[in-house]
C-alpha cells in the first residue's frame, strides 16, 4: 500500500514529534510531586490520591492500541492534532479543577489524548524519514525525549509547585500544546493511505480497549484491595476475558483487523515489546517510591525532590544522546543488553543502601545516574527494534504497541511493588518506627523493579544479533531491486 506524502520540512516534523512525545512523558511524573498540595487543596482521599496518577495512566494504556491503529488508517497528521488539541484541552480543564472527581476525569480525558497523540509521534517519524541514516536520528531525538521526560516532570513538577502552584503542573502544557499544534498546521505533511479508507475493526477496537482498560484498573486496584481478593480476581478475569474474546475477533473475525497477529512473527519487535514491560515497569516504580522516599522519609520540599531528579534526567539525555550513535556499532540486541544491565545495577545498589537519612551525594547519586543512563541507552535499541521491517501502513501499529507494553508494564510493575511495599512497611511500623519501615517498603520495590530489568536484559539474548540485524537490512533492500530487474528481464 503506498503513502501519499507532501513535502514537508524535516526540521518541523522532528520537532513537532518529539515536543509531542516529550509532553505525554511528562505528565506521567510531573504530578507526582504535586499531590500532597492537591490533597490538601481538593480534600482528596488517600485513594483519590492515587487515582490522580491511575486514572491517565488507565486511559492512555487502554486506548493506545486504538490510537495507534487509527492514525494508519485515518492519516497520522490527522489523528497527531486530535490527540494534541484533546491533550492541551484536558490540561487546561485539570488545572482549573474544584474537586477531586474533576481532577480525576480530566486526568483520564487527559490520557485518551496521550493514547492518540503517543503512537502517532513515532509512526509519523518513521514514514517521514525512510533513510536509515536519517531514522535512526529522527528515532534517537525521539528516543532522548522520552528517556528524559519522565525525570524531567519530577523537576518541572516540584519547581512549579513551590515557586508558583500545582495548578500549574497541568497548565504548562497548555502554550507548548498550543505552539505545537501551529507548528503541525504549518508545516506537517498528511501520511494516509491512497484508494478507498479500510474500515476500522470496532469489535477488535471495544475489546483490546475494554480489555486493557479492565486488566489495568484491576492491577493498579491491588493498591487497596489484596490480589486474592473478590475484587480483584473478578476483575482482572473480566480482563482477561475481553482479550480473549480480542483474539478470537483478530484472528478468526475481523476482515480488517485492528492487529493483524501476523505482526508478532517479527521476532524482533516481539521480543523488545516483552523487554519494554520491564524497562515500563522500573520507569513507573523508581520515580514513584523515590518521589516518596524523599518526601516522606528525607522530608524535602517538593523542588528539592524535584531538583534530586535531575541527575537522573541528565544522565537518561546523554545516555540516550550516546544510544543514537552507539546503536550503530553494537546493534539493537547488544545495546538492549548493555542498557538494561546498567540501569539494574544502580537499583539494586539503592535497594541494598537506601536508608532514612543518609547523604543524598553519598548514598543516592551514583546509582541514579546509572539506573537514567541505562534507561536512556535503552530507549533507541527499543524503538529501532520495535518498527524495524514493519510496513509503512502497520507503522502506528507498532508504535502503539511499544507505547502500550510501556504503559501496561509501568501499571502491573508499580501495582506490584506498591503491594509489596504497603505489605512491608505495615509489618515493620511497630518494631522499626515508620521511616525506617516506610524505607524498607521501597527498598523491596526498589529490588523488585531491578529484578524485573535482569529479567528484561535475559529476553533480550532471544533478539537476532547485529550481523542477522543487518543481513536481514541488506536482503529487505536489495528486495526491491530484484524485483525491478526480473521485471525489466520480462519486458526484453
Amino acid at each position: 500500500m503506498s503513502l501519499k506524502l507532501r513535502s514537508a520540512p524535516p526540521w518541523a516534523v522532528l520537532v513537532a514529534c518529539c515536543t509531542a512525545q516529550f509532553m505525554v512523558i511528562l505528565d506521567v511524573t510531573i504530578v507526582n510531586v504535586a499531590l500532597p498540595q492537591m490533597r490538601d487543596a481538593l480534600g482528596l482521599s488517600t485513594n483519590g490520591l492515587q487515582w490522580v496518577v491511575n486514572a491517565y495512566t488507565l486511559t492512555f494504556a487502554g486506548f493506545l492500541m486504538l490510537g495507534g491503529r487509527a492514525a494508519d488508517l485515518w492519516g497520522r497528521r490527522r489523528i497527531f492534532l486530535i490527540g494534541l488539541v484533546l491533550f492541551t484541552v484536558c490540561s487546561l480543564i485539570g488545572g482549573l479543577a474544584q474537586n477531586g472527581a474533576w481532577l480525576i476525569t480530566a486526568r483520564a480525558a487527559q490520557g485518551i489524548g496521550g493514547a492518540i497523540l503517543a503512537p502517532a509521534t513515532l509512526s509519523l517519524l518513521t514514514s517521514r524519514f525512510t533513510d536509515p541514516h536519517e531514522r535512526r536520528r529522527a528515532l534517537g531525538a525521539w528516543s532522548i525525549t522520552s528517556a528524559s521526560g519522565a525525570a524531567v516532570g519530577v523537576l518541572v513538577g516540584g519547581i512549579l509547585t513551590d515557586l508558583l502552584d500545582w495548578r500549574w503542573v497541568l497548565f504548562v502544557n497548555v502554550p507548548i500544546g498550543a505552539a505545537v499544534v501551529a507548528l503541525a498546521l504549518l508545516a506537517m505533511a498528511e501520511s494516509r493511505p491512497d484508494g478507498a479508507k479500510p474500515r476500522l475493526d470496532v469489535l477488535g477496537a471495544l475489546t483490546v480497549t475494554s480489555g486493557l482498560a479492565v486488566l489495568v484498573y484491576g492491577i493498579v486496584g491491588t493498591t487497596s484491595h489484596p490480589w486474592g481478593s473478590a475484587q480483584t480476581l473478578i476483575t482482572l478475569a473480566v480482563g482477561a476475558a475481553l482479550l480473549t474474546v480480542f483474539a478470537i475477533t483478530e484472528t478468526r473475525i475481523a476482515a480488517n483487523p485492528l492487529v493483524p497477529f501476523s505482526v508478532f512473527k517479527r521476532r524482533s519487535l516481539t521480543v523488545v515489546n516483552a523487554v519494554t514491560l520491564s524497562i515500563g515497569a522500573a520507569n513507573f516504580g523508581t520515580y514513584y517510591f523515590l518521589s516518596l522516599y524523599l518526601q516522606q522519609v528525607q522530608k524535602y520540599s517538593p523542588l528539592q525532590a524535584g531538583l534530586d531528579f535531575l541527575p537522573v534526567g541528565l544522565s537518561a539525555f546523554t545516555g540516550a544522546l550516546i544510544g543514537t550513535r552507539l546503536v550503530v556499532r553494537l546493534g539493537v540486541r547488544n545495546q538492549l543488553i548493555l542498557g538494561t544491565a546498567v540501569a539494574a545495577s544502580g537499583l539494586i545498589w539503592i535497594a541494598a543502601t537506601v536508608a532514612p537519612g543518609q547523604s543524598y551525594l553519598g548514598n543516592l547519586l551514583i546509582p541514579l545516574i546509572l539506573f537514567g543512563g541505562g534507561i536512556g541507552l535503552s530507549f533507541t535499541p527499543m524503538a529501532m527494534g520495535a518498527t524495524q521491517g514493519v510496513p509503512p501502513d502497520q507503522a502506528g501499529l507498532a508504535s502503539g504497541l511499544i507505547n502500550a507494553t510501556r504503559q501496561v508494564g509501568g501499571a502491573i510493575g508499580l501495582a506490584a511493588m506498591a503491594t509489596a511495599a504497603s505489605s512491608v512497611t505495615s509489618r515493620h511500623t511497630a518494631s522499626a518506627g515508620i521511616p525506617r519501615a516506610l524505607t524498607d517498603g521501597y527498598a523491596l520495590a526498589f529490588l523488585i523493579a531491578g529484578l524485573g530489568l535482569v529479567a528484561g536484559m535475559l529476553l533480550a539474548f532471544a533478539l537476532p544479533s547485529a550481523s542477522g540485524q543487518k543481513h536481514g537490512t541488506e536482503r529487505a533492500q536489495a528486495a526491491p531491486d530484484t524485483r525491478k530487474a526480473v521485471s525489466a528481464r520480462a519486458r526484453r
